[in-house]
């Protein structure tokens, strides 16, 4: 026998049981289509202590000191070659020859040209002597004499203008063999035998001779931001390519007046003296120099990147900072700039030296004990380009200080498309539905 009563209570806390279930899958749908990110990570490093070495970059190609470009006043065929690439020559060697036989020729012919002129200056000597005899005793018209007197002052200059023809060919005679005007190695050799150079228009390169490559230099163009802080006998890096790893030492020698613009960028050449004496660094290689314009021993370091952080106001928020102290603890963009100036961060410690100057002020957020974020203003020294030099008394080394954020995350459900927990994939109504 059923008991209508009993039924109807079994009906009811189906029916409530199956809308606590819709409830409860309904709560879950509306949670999945909301779009919810992590809280940003904050990417720290450590405050460090240790030394600092600021410096100006430029870059620069190894020259050596005196560099002599050796050609020819003459034109012809080179007949031979006495010297080639990397010889090491002396003073006064021979390194080359030229066909003479042009020149030979043109010299036996000034000769002769030269005895005729003599032979022509000894008959108006003769002629002279007796037209003045002549008109000594009144035997002969003055215009005969004056005639004589003057054919006798051609052949004198005749035959000077004979010597200097053959004193040229000569010359030229002599040229058509080179010689190294001074001590030193051959660095390029721009002919070979056979070969005719022309020098009606300027003197052909033979040879470039390097006088010493114990002694190098380098000319650098620094910018017209940075050239007042390079001064005569200040220390130089520098690197190049051929040895990475390794770094190589010397000097200002020059800071030449002449500016030159280029892409609207003034520069001014520097000259940078150096010593190679193991012949290690070779002439036209490009060196990246560091001039060290100052250093700090001994200092609290942070990365660059600290000094740029701006905190949103999520995270100030989740720090318990208002946007009030985000405004006034902040990096300002004018704090940013007068840091990144190599002329305005110097060092300002007892134990730093350098260029005198101020330092910028600047602010880095460290986390305190509990996670949150606390700004700290300093004052920025010294930077190496990446990291600076920060002074304030509520920083201590080995403090954790924000580098950087990561980006939130969205979760995967916010990126799957929300569907109603109460309809079907075809959009009909949910089976067994009320």
């Amino acid at each position: 026998m059923q008991h209508p009563k009993a039924f109807r209570w079994v009906r009811r806390l189906l029916i409530l049981a199956m809308l606590a279930g819709g409830a409860a899958y309904a709560s879950r749908w509306w949670k999945q289509t909301q779009t919810t990110t992590d809280l940003p990570k904050f990417e720290t490093a450590t405050i460090s202590r240790g030394d600092l070495v600021q410096a100006v970059t430029a870059s620069g190609q190894l020259n050596p000191v005196v560099k002599v470009e050796v050609g020819s006043q003459i034109s012809g065929i080179i007949q031979k070659l006495h010297a080639d690439f990397n010889s090491a020559l002396k003073e006064g060697q021979l390194i080359a020859e030229l066909d003479a036989g042009t020149y030979e020729a043109n010299a036996i012919q000034a000769e002769g040209n030269l005895a005729n002129a003599k032979a022509a200056l000894e008959l108006a000597q003769i002629n002279e002597a007796r037209a003045k005899t002549l008109r000594a005793d009144k035997l002969n018209a003055q215009a005969e004499y004056d005639q004589t007197l003057a054919d006798l002052h051609k052949a004198e200059a005749n035959v000077k203008i004979n010597e200097g023809a053959l004193k040229k060919a000569q010359v030229d005679l002599g040229r058509c063999k080179i010689y190294s005007p001074i001590d030193g190695i051959v660095i390029s050799r721009n002919v070979d035998v056979g070969q005719t150079v022309a020098a009606s228009l300027s003197a052909p390169i033979l040879f470039l001779i390097a006088n010493d490559l114990s002694e190098m230099q380098i000319l650098a163009m620094v910018d017209e931001s940075d050239i007042g802080m390079i001064k005569t006998g200040q220390p130089v890096q520098f690197t190049v390519q051929s040895y990475p790893g390794q770094s190589f030492t010397g000097s200002v020698e020059q800071v030449r007046l002449q500016s030159t613009t280029q892409d609207n960028v003034v520069n001014y050449t520097t000259v940078i003296s150096v010593k190679n004496p193991t012949g290690k660094l070779l002439p036209g290689m490009t060196a990246t120099v560091q001039f060290l314009t100052g250093e700090a021993t001994n200092v609290l370091t942070v990365p660059n990147a600290a000094l740029r952080i701006k905190p949103t106001p999520e995270m100030l928020a989740k720090s318990g900072l208002s946007a009030t102290a985000a405004r006034n603890s902040g990096n300002s963009a004018s704090d940013t700039a007068r840091r990144v100036r190599r002329d305005s961060t110097t060092a300002r410690s007892s134990n730093s030296r350098g260029a005198a100057g101020s330092s910028a002020a600047g602010t880095v957020w460290v986390v305190d004990g509990k996670g949150a974020l606390k700004p700290v203003r300093v004052r920025v020294g010294l930077s190496d380009g990446s990291k600076s030099e920060v002074q304030s008394p509520a920083l201590v080394e080995g403090a954790q200080v924000i580098t950087g954020t990561e980006a939130p995350v969205a979760t995967a459900a916010a990126a799957a498309p929300a569907t109603s927990p109460f309809q079907t994939q075809g959009g009909g109504r949910r089976p067994g539905g009320f």
